[in-house]
């Protein structure tokens, strides 16, 4: 069996909802050893009560049983250990202290400044293990930011003003249905936490790593020239199309729509000879790029009225057959069942730990592909604390004794 990428390696997982929880996610299927800490008296990560559940019963929009796992903690879970530890008690320190003595890595998406007050930022972990890297995925980064200061996605979303780039001029802000904040910022943290750990192998010390959900959003949408376009007097919000790179956009058939993206002289060729309309290459409007720029309005409803009283099937038939590049806008339920993805296993199916595959459920891969290397989530998600014994005792060498007094205590 191929090793994994990240074999040999600990993170400390003290992340909870979506955005820390994805990046510790990526690092365990990459091979990492994740030890994910939740405090006892809360009930751990707050994803553990995310409706729907999966159960003996299938899945349900409420718990019914004690071993109901929510929907959430089963895919984000994955391939994770999870000990207790309440941070808050004098002794959880020292047990933390533990874990950072063994681990290469920690993560936290608490508030900026949480991790100072608790104790145990990086400033505390480094003097404990100088090759340890610190990453801390927050709303608006170390330094905090406006108002209250909570990050929620819809929030990075809307100060980010990715929300103003995706409809059409007058209309609403739109909110991405997908949660991109609580979705890019961990990659991010990824990418920094890797690059950390690979300094720290060659020096020796680690360091930390800071990584703000607004930041990574805004970085994303300064990757267009959006103040470019304002300045140009071009629209931002262009709705279903998108007319500096006209033919391009999404268009209805008779029964359901196709993205279409032609902005080449030679795709909008193979778009006119599939309307039957050769031509439109000649005709001045619509014969160069710039003039299709020129003319994108009645260019798309040219496309727009060709297209409508035609089945999907047959727009995209014929698109396929003059080389325009062109797909089905499908619903996300069809989309995760592709056969590809499934394959290479960017999805994957989700399983309850002691139920199996009680639903059709699907889930998040790790969507890279080794040569000498593999991937993958071989345990499923944990109960909560369900390994205190193998982390605490089996690593840590606690006691049984000293176990049950730890948790007599309410420290795990």
């Amino acid at each position: 069996m191929a090793e994994r990428p990240l074999a040999g390696r600990t993170v400390i997982d003290l992340t909870t909802a979506l955005s820390g929880p994805y990046a510790t996610l990526l690092l365990a299927g990459l091979g990492a050893r994740v030890i994910k800490v939740e405090n006892p008296l809360t009930g751990g990560d707050s994803s553990r009560n995310n409706a729907p559940y999966l159960g003996a019963g299938g899945l349900t929009p409420a718990r019914r049983e004690d071993d109901d796992m929510s929907v959430s903690m089963l895919l984000r879970g994955r391939g994770k250990q999870s000990v207790t530890l309440n941070l808050k008690h004098p002794k959880a320190r020292d047990v933390l202290a533990g874990l950072v003595r063994v681990s290469d890595i920690m993560i936290d998406n608490y508030s900026a400044g949480v991790m100072e007050r608790l104790g145990i930022g990086h400033d505390w972990a480094g003097a404990i293990n100088p090759r340890i890297v610190c990453t801390s995925i927050s709303g608006f980064g170390a330094q905090g930011g406006p108002g209250s200061g909570k990050a929620m996605d819809t929030i990075i979303q809307a100060l980010s003003g990715v929300m103003m780039t995706a409809g059409a001029p007058g209309e609403p802000p739109v909110r991405f249905g997908l949660p991109v904040g609580d979705l890019v910022a961990p990659l991010y943290a990824v990418i920094g936490t890797l690059a950390a750990v690979l300094r720290a192998d060659a020096t020796g010390r680690g360091q930390h790593v800071d990584v703000s959900m607004l930041g990574a959003l805004t970085s994303l949408v300064a990757c267009e020239p959006f103040d470019a376009y304002e300045k140009l007097g071009l629209p931002m919000r262009t709705g279903t199309t998108v007319p500096r790179l006209a033919p391009f956009g999404t268009f209805p058939a008779a029964d359901g729509w196709f993205a279409l993206c032609g902005p080449t002289d030679a795709f909008a060729r193979g778009l006119f000879a599939a309307m039957g309309r050769d031509d439109l290459a000649e005709d001045p409007r619509f014969a160069s790029r710039d003039a299709r720029v020129a003319n994108a309005g009645e260019l798309h409803e040219l496309v727009g009225s060709w297209a409508a009283d035609l089945p999907l099937a047959s727009v995209l038939g014929l698109l396929t057959r003059h080389g325009v590049p062109a797909a089905e806008v499908r619903e996300p339920g069809d989309a995760v069942r592709d056969p590809l993805v499934l394959e290479r296993e960017e999805v994957v199916p989700l399983a309850h730990p002691r139920h199996g595959h009680r639903a059709d459920l699907y889930g998040s891969g790790v969507p890279l592909r080794f040569s000498a290397s593999e991937t993958a989530f071989d345990r499923p998600a944990p109960g909560l604390g369900e390994h205190n014994t193998e982390v605490y005792g089996g690593l840590l060498g606690y006691s049984d004794d000293e176990l049950k007094a730890l948790a007599g205590e309410g420290v795990i």
